[in-house]
C-alpha cells in the first residue's frame, strides 16, 4: 500500500500529530544547523522536499556546503549517504551498478552503484553526458534500477540532491526541460553571512551531527504530509498560478501538471514543518518560485533581454489574487 493510499484511508491529519511532526522537524533542523550555519531556511526547505518525497536541484558556486548538506542530512536520520562526481566519462553503470559474472558460482551478480543510498549527492550533474544524466533521473522517478531486465529497488527514504555550477559552463550538458521537471525544487545555499562565517572558522573540522531521526520516523512524516488538508480554494489558487505561467508573453512553455502537483505536495510538507495540519496561501507564495521557476521555458528573445523565470514568477504572484480563506479545515 502506498503512502498516498494509506493517507486517503486514514483521513485528515490531527492537530496533535501535526504538532508532534513540527517539533520533530525543528529538532532535526536544529541538529543540522550545528554544521550548516546560518542556512535555516535552506535546511527546512530540503527537509520539506524529502518529506514530500521529492528531489532537490542546487545551483550554486563551489564551496558553499552542498556536500556537507547531503552528508549531514543522512547523519541526522541515521541513513546512508553517497556522493557521485559527474564527469564527461562517467557511464550509467557507474551510477546505477552493473551485473558481473561470478566464475566460481557460475552466476551473474548485481553490484549496486552509489545510487543505492538514502541521500545521494549528484555533484555537477550537468558535466555528465545526457545518457548518464538519464540513468540517474530514471532512478529518481521509478526509485529502482533495472539492469539486464531485473529490477532492484533503491530503498526508502530516497533523496537526490543534484548540483550544477552556474559558472564555467564550457564542456557541460544543459539539463533538458523534461528532466528539470523531475526535480521538485530548485534552490541554492549561497554564501554565509559574517556571523555564520565566523562560526564555521571556529568549528572543528571533524564536527559531526548527532542522529535525531530514524528512517522509520521520516517515512511516518511522509505519511503525515500526505494527510495535510488542502482546501478547494488553496487548490484553485495553485491552479490559477500554474495557468498564469502559460499565459505570460515571455514564456514559451509554462508549468506542467507535474509542477502543480509538486507545488501542492511541497506546500503540504512545508505546513508540516511549521507544525500545521493545513496549507495556507503564504505556504504557496513562499514556495512557488522554488517549485515552478525551473520548469518554465522562456522565449529566446525575452532571455536575450535579461528576463528571468524568477522575475516572471514574482510578477505572477503579484497579479494572481490570493484566496480569501486561510485553508483551515
Amino acid at each position: 500500500m502506498t503512502t498516498q493510499q494509506h493517507s486517503a484511508q486514514a483521513g485528515p491529519l490531527s492537530e496533535e500529530r501535526a504538532n508532534w511532526a513540527g517539533a520533530s522537524i525543528r529538532t532535526t533542523a536544529d541538529a543540522m544547523e550545528q554544521v550548516i550555519h546560518g542556512k535555516r531556511r535552506v535546511i527546512e526547505v530540503v527537509l520539506a522536499t524529502q518529506i514530500a518525497a521529492g528531489h532537490v536541484l542546487l545551483e550554486d558556486v563551489p564551496g558553499t556546503g552542498k556536500t556537507a548538506l547531503a552528508r549531514t542530512l543522512a547523519q541526522v536520520m541515521q541513513g546512508v549517504s553517497s556522493r557521485i562526481q559527474f564527469t564527461p566519462d562517467l557511464l550509467p553503470g557507474d551510477v546505477t551498478g552493473v551485473t558481473v559474472y561470478d566464475q566460481r558460482q557460475g552466476v551473474f551478480e548485481f553490484h549496486a552503484g552509489p545510487v543505492f543510498a538514502n541521500v545521494v549527492l549528484a555533484d555537477e550533474i550537468n558535466r555528465a553526458s545526457p545518457k548518464t544524466q538519464s540513468a540517474l533521473l530514471e532512478v529518481m522517478e521509478e526509485r529502482q534500477v533495472t539492469v539486464d531486465g531485473k529490477s532492484h529497488p533503491v530503498g526508502t527514504p530516497f533523496l537526490v540532491i543534484a548540483t550544477q555550477n552556474p559558472v564555467e559552463q564550457a564542456g557541460t550538458y544543459r539539463l533538458p526541460e523534461a528532466q528539470l521537471d523531475r526535480f521538485m525544487i530548485k534552490t541554492s545555499i549561497g554564501y554565509p553571512d559574517g556571523a555564520a562565517m565566523q562560526r564555521i572558522l571556529r568549528q572543528s573540522a571533524t564536527a559531526e551531527v548527532r542522529p535525531v531521526l530514524t528512517t522509520g520516523t521520516l517515512l511516518q512524516l511522509q505519511e503525515f504530509a500526505a494527510q495535510v488538508f488542502v482546501s478547494p480554494l488553496i487548490a484553485d489558487y495553485i491552479t490559477r498560478l500554474v495557468e498564469a505561467t502559460r499565459a505570460v508573453r515571455e514564456v514559451r512553455l509554462g508549468a506542467s501538471v507535474r509542477g502543480a502537483l509538486a507545488l501542492q505536495r511541497m506546500s503540504a510538507a512545508w505546513a508540516l514543518v511549521q507544525g500545521r495540519a493545513y496549507v495556507v496561501p503564504d505556504d504557496i507564495r513562499g514556495l512557488a518560485t522554488a517549485v515552478l521557476a525551473h520548469r518554465l521555458v522562456l522565449d529566446p528573445e525575452a532571455e536575450f533581454d535579461g528576463v528571468t523565470a524568477e522575475q516572471v514568477l514574482a510578477q505572477i504572484l503579484l497579479e494572481v489574487p490570493e484566496p480569501e480563506e486561510n485553508g483551515t479545515a
